[in-house]
C-alpha cells in the first residue's frame, strides 16, 4: 500500500513538473496546490483542501 500512495504523490509530481518554469508566483501557488491536493487526497484520505493550502504556502514560499 506505501509504495502505491508514493508512486501516486511521485507521478503527479512528475505530471506536474511541466510548469517547472514558473514565472509568477501565482504559477508556482498552482502547482503546489495540485501536488498538495493530491498528496492529500492518497496520503490523508480524502484531505486535499487542506493538502492544496500548504502546498500554494509552500509553492509560494519556494523560489
Amino acid at each position: 500500500m506505501r509504495k502505491l500512495v508514493a508512486l501516486s504523490v511521485a507521478l503527479s509530481a512528475f505530471g506536474l513538473s511541466a510548469c517547472i518554469r514558473a514565472d509568477s508566483d501565482l504559477d508556482r501557488a498552482l502547482v503546489g496546490a495540485a501536488i498538495g491536493c493530491a498528496a492529500g487526497e492518497v496520503l490523508v484520505d480524502g484531505r486535499c483542501v487542506e493538502g492544496a493550502i500548504v502546498g500554494a504556502g509552500v509553492g509560494v514560499l519556494t523560489n
